[in-house]
């Protein structure tokens, strides 16, 4: 039993070392503005997103009449995710007011085609035309999904 108990503890310490933050990796993309305005709404609505202690990534993408906030949520914070989407959708639309169609999602696919979206943008592989169109088949992806 000692042996066996040794053994575990030398495996352990032959392991990589980390920072312990490998389940919570985080992209951090900047906010992406497609409506050709220069007016940083994206960057205050990324902002207040952030400012939600349970939700530790965004991706937010602003196009010409809609409005995509995707995030990540902690992981023990997974059983209030019905609760933590309502109060951001409340706090987003009273910075956008009624004008702008808000869609709110911690779908990790739809985090990831945000993000690739804004990747795509700044590799100059599409017009903000086709961003703006994009954008719009990533929100009726997650209006499908559910």
């Amino acid at each position: 039993m000692k042996k066996m108990a040794l053994a575990i503890l030398l495996l352990a310490g032959c392991a990589p070392e980390h920072d312990g933050t490998a389940l919570i990796e985080t992209a951090n993309p900047d906010a992406v503005q497609l409506d050709g305005h220069q007016d940083g709404l994206a960057e205050k609505i990324k902002k207040e997103a952030d400012s939600t202690e349970s939700i530790y990534d965004t991706a937010v993408v602003k196009g010409k009449k809609e409005l995509l906030v995707a995030y990540k949520v902690r992981h023990l914070d997974r059983f209030k995710m019905k609760d933590i989407e309502k109060d951001l959708t409340k706090r987003i639309e009273k910075i956008t007011g009624k004008d702008v169609d808000v869609v709110v999602s911690s779908d990790y696919k739809i985090f990831l085609e945000a993000v690739r979206l804004k990747e795509d943008m700044e590799a100059d592989l599409m017009s903000e035309k086709e961003a703006d169109k994009r954008l719009s088949e990533i929100i009726k992806l997650k209006k499908e999904m559910t």
